[in-house]
């Protein structure tokens, strides 16, 4: 039986991957909490959890043992994670502004 994580690597394994989905969502909540508040303070903070997040996902390649198409992946996602709050945050933006505009007219 092939076994892709050392057993000594696994509660590191473990534990990078639960930081890479709690860091990208700590990003996304304070990402939009930085456009809702103009607060300078917060967007520093949600790009320290984006760099929480690359430094998990760094961790995670290493212990696990990624290579070729793994790393592509992984890149990916590191990309994705980035650039998805801010078209999300564009996207509520665009398709809300319909709903308020009609509002302020009646």
């Amino acid at each position: 039986m092939i076994e892709p994580v050392a057993l000594k690597d696994f509660f590191i394994t473990f534990f990078s991957s639960a930081l890479i989905i709690m860091a990208g969502a700590s990003y996304a909540l304070l990402f939009a909490w930085s456009k809702v508040n103009a607060n300078p303070r917060i967007k520093i903070a949600a790009y320290l959890s984006y760099l929480v997040l690359l430094v998990s996902v760094a961790v995670l390649s290493n212990a696990a043992n990624f290579s070729g198409y793994w790393l592509t992946l992984s890149g990916v996602m590191v990309v994705g994670y980035f650039f998805a709050p801010i078209g999300i945050w564009h996207l509520c933006v665009k398709t809300h502004a319909d709903i308020i505009t009609t509002e302020e007219e009646k």
